[in-house]
């Protein structure tokens, strides 16, 4: 089988390449094109395009980046009917993939979508386009499959991937990472400002104002690979470290998290943690109307309850981050009370295998359409 799959940034590149081994196994003659990042190139994608130059988030970013995305998609319709996949598999990216998708589905393409766009918080509207023009949908979060209950939309629950991920993960002890990173001896706290530039710069800052008031520990940035070094340059001479993102959370007392993946990733490996979200004015106006959830992060989300503390916007500011992180530290009751939370979300997110499941599913649509 031929399959095209497109993931436009570092979360869906990790999520895409276990499902590319996964389908592999299970589909031994099976090819792959697609646009995603390193990780699916790794396991035998040819990429059409990295997410590195593709991330463009918010209202205002898009607009000014509007003819690049237009002359990506065009790109990409084109490249699809070349390759002629059995399939074209979307990874979440709901922006960019719904409209290849509406093209895919009228030129006949089998059209699967893992990792279901959250248009649970916003954009309910997507439902009918996608009912119309998805094939499968295979949804990774519990409370998706009742979502879409509603509107009459059978879709798929396989689990979420990051269970299998991180239990394949190899974790350092304290010792060994500290050794390996040339840090001092001191508790860690973990900064994750995110993976695409326009987060990195809006979070960064406000993440490195708060180190100096804690002398007792020391902060280390978890850097993403697909961004330039000098992004993460900062005059309070935090290091940085690459590709150990799963380490360094691991080994910290507690992490200052963007909204997104991570933030899931951070809860649980058991790392207690706050969420840091910002953008442009104009996107977090046009946002703060439109978004239907009471929550950003997805640990909130699926616990429907705030187990972490969400600074957003104007809140995200060094006091209310001290304020917050002084109690992780410090309130014993508060850090036991977050643990189990944690606990209870490792057991709603069930079993493992989500994306042999997944792959199981992919195969079987193809075969029987």
């Amino acid at each position: 089988m031929k399959y095209y799959i497109i993931a436009g940034e570092a979360s869906g590149d990790t999520h895409a390449a276990h499902l590319i081994r996964a389908l592999k196994k299970q589909d031994t003659k099976a090819e792959f094109r697609g646009w995603g990042g390193d990780k699916m190139e790794n396991e035998g994608v040819k990429l059409v395009k990295h997410y590195r130059d593709l991330a463009f988030m918010g209202l205002a970013e898009v607009i000014l980046n509007l003819r690049t995305i237009l002359k990506n998609i065009s790109f990409c319709k084109k490249d699809i009917i070349d390759y002629n996949p059995d399939a074209v598999i979307f990874v979440d990216y709901p922006g960019f993939n719904l409209k290849i998708a509406a093209f895919a589905h009228k030129k006949g393409f089998r059209t699967i979508y893992y990792i279901s766009p959250q248009i649970w918080a916003w954009h309910r509207s997507r439902v009918k386009t996608i009912k119309k023009i998805i094939d499968l949908m295979l949804v990774i979060l519990p409370f998706e499959k009742d979502f879409y209950a509603k509107y009459n939309y059978q879709v798929t629950y396989v689990g979420h991937p990051l269970l299998d991920e991180l239990k394949e993960a190899e974790f350092s002890a304290r010792t060994e990472f500290l050794k390996k990173n040339n840090l001092p001896d001191k508790p860690v706290i973990a900064l994750l400002p995110g993976s695409r530039i326009q987060e990195i710069k809006a979070i960064l800052n406000k993440m490195l104002q708060v180190s100096k008031r804690f002398p007792d520990y020391q902060f280390v940035i978890a850097g993403a690979s697909s961004q330039p070094p000098g992004i993460y340059e900062n005059e309070q001479g935090i290091p940085v470290i690459y590709g150990q993102m799963h380490d360094l959370v691991s080994n910290s007392e507690a992490a200052l998290v963007t909204s997104g993946t991570a933030s899931l990733e951070t809860a649980l490996i058991g790392t207690p943690e706050i969420i840091c979200y910002r953008t442009s004015r104009i996107t977090y106006e046009v946002a703060k109307r439109v978004i239907r959830v009471k929550y950003i992060s997805l640990v909130n989300l699926i616990l429907d309850k705030p187990a972490v503390k969400e600074l957003i916007q104007h809140d995200l500011t060094p006091e209310n981050l001290t304020k917050e992180l002084s109690m992780l530290l410090n309130n014993s009751e508060k850090r036991k009370q977050m643990l189990d939370d944690f606990a209870l979300l490792r057991e709603k997110l069930g079993n493992e295998g989500a994306s042999e499941r997944a792959a199981k599913e992919i195969l079987d649509v193809i075969f029987l359409m």
